[in-house]
């Protein structure tokens, strides 16, 4: 105790030298102000009240000297700027989707038929970004309907007026640009409508994407009624792979 009352009066020695401290009653120690030893007899020339005192007022001080500290850093610097987190950008919504991905589909053997029986099977594709990032194209290639290699082409276009998204498919049978699919995100799900013709009927489409940097996932429905009721027909499951 008598080290910490020690170092305590060091500390408030100048104050007390420029007339500050304001109980002027107490007898510094005689020491140099960089000693290390402490000195015993000067600081029992405090009377025990006394002592207690000034350990209490410069344990109120250091408390006070600290919550104005605290709330000083608490309060921001008048007239530094604060930084907000930029906006999102839709032209980087389907950002999370570049790269590699093994994907895992599910899918109606037969489409507006009343038929419950799904196929599965596998298929990798990769993703880049086009047009300077306004768009992206990706390709998508698997065995399972064929001898031959299926290749699945998707292209993305972000709309900077309208602020949407219109995404088209071709593959390597049909070789013809499918009429696109237009839509945006809300809350990390993208949602895209678009009409077609499913053996010679019209046909309202829609696209669901759910976002998830390692597990996105992407589902295909097709109504016959304007929308008032929904057939999901092909389900894809992402796994991203390292590159």
């Amino acid at each position: 105790m008598n080290h910490l009352i020690h170092r305590a009066l060091q500390a408030y020695r100048p104050l007390y030298q420029r007339g500050q401290l304001l109980d002027g009653q107490y007898r510094l120690p005689l020491v140099p102000l960089d000693g290390e030893g402490v000195d015993s007899e000067a600081t029992a020339n405090l009377s025990r009240p006394r002592r207690r005192i000034l350990i209490a007022a410069l344990a109120a001080a250091a408390v006070g000297l600290m919550a104005r500290f605290d709330v000083a850093r608490a309060q921001p610097t008048s007239g530094m700027p604060v930084t907000k987190p930029a906006p999102h950008e839709p032209s980087h919504d389907f950002d999370f989707f570049f790269g590699r991905w093994k994907v895992h589909n599910r899918r109606l053997k037969e489409r507006l038929a009343g038929n419950t029986e799904w196929e599965e099977f596998d298929a990798d594709q990769e993703c880049r970004p086009i047009l300077g990032g306004m768009g992206n194209q990706d390709e998508f290639v698997t065995d399972a309907f064929g001898d031959t290699h299926f290749i699945g082409m998707t292209v993305r276009l972000f709309d900077p007026k309208t602020r949407a998204w219109s995404i088209y498919w071709i593959d390597n049978r049909q070789v013809a640009l499918q009429p696109p699919v237009l839509g945006r995100f809300e809350h990390g799900v993208g949602t895209f409508y678009g009409r077609d013709e499913f053996k010679g009927k019209p046909i309202l489409v829609r696209f669901v994407w759910t976002v998830d940097a390692e597990h996105p996932r992407w589902e295909q429905a097709f109504s016959t009624d304007d929308g008032h009721s929904w057939e999901v027909n092909w389900v894809m499951t992402m796994e991203r792979l390292s590159t």
